[in-house]
């Protein structure tokens, strides 16, 4: 009898040891801006989100951010290369100007343009997710606080500023779930020649790319 008791007491601290098997709760959202969450959101393009946005938008404004560059200094490791053979895409690096287009999202679809945004921009991270102010184009001089991804310097796939050739060798090689790298770089020049954008070291890149082809 007595070994029988000992026998459920042990089963008994067992179940109540037990590990749940319960989901952790979800993360809440957390707006970039929650000072202007019930109001439109404005999103800064600069490299495929000026051709390719992928999200619906109300307005459509050329635009200029002070503080950060448009730059060719992340190592793609999926959209448009592999871990193996990385591309190489844009990203804002500190320091000088950036012209570019800003989107204007109705405030019913902030949230699901946010997520839309972190899922494509934030697959490994390297970008920061930041609110600074642009000036947009037009009559009278008007300013809005955009959603922004500016590169993470300390990231793995910060490249800096590589020479000529070394761009060249990845985004020649780059592939990745978006497509050629060459395709991407290619096109963001288009549109930035369509704004009357011009960036003579992405241009001298472009020409490259294109005489190989």
């Amino acid at each position: 009898m007595l070994l029988l008791n000992s026998h459920r007491a042990r089963n008994a601290l067992t179940c109540r040891r037990k590990p749940t098997t319960r989901p952790p709760p979800l993360t809440p959202f957390l707006d970039p801006d929650p000072k202007h969450a019930a109001e439109d959101l404005w999103v800064f393009g600069y490299g495929s989100l000026m051709w390719r946005p992928g999200f619906e938008y109300r307005e459509r404004v050329e635009a200029r951010l002070a503080g950060a560059h448009r730059a060719l200094c992340v190592y793609s490791f999926v959209h448009r290369g592999t871990p193996e053979r990385p591309g190489l895409v844009l990203g804002l690096d500190q320091g000088g100007a950036c012209n570019g287009i800003a989107f204007r999202v109705p405030a019913a679809d902030r949230t699901k343009t946010i997520a839309y945004l972190r899922t494509r921009e934030q697959v490994t991270m390297v970008y920061r997710e930041v609110v600074r102010r642009v000036a947009l184009k037009g009559e009278p001089a008007q300013t809005v606080p955009a959603l922004c991804y500016v590169v993470d310097r300390g990231h793995t796939q910060y490249a800096g500023r590589l020479p000529l050739d070394a761009q060249l060798h990845h985004i020649r090689q780059g592939h990745g779930q978006s497509g050629p790298n060459r395709d991407y770089v290619l096109a963001t020049v288009t549109a930035m020649e369509g704004l009357g954008i011009r960036e003579s070291d992405l241009h001298l890149l472009a020409e490259r790319l294109k005489s190989a082809a």
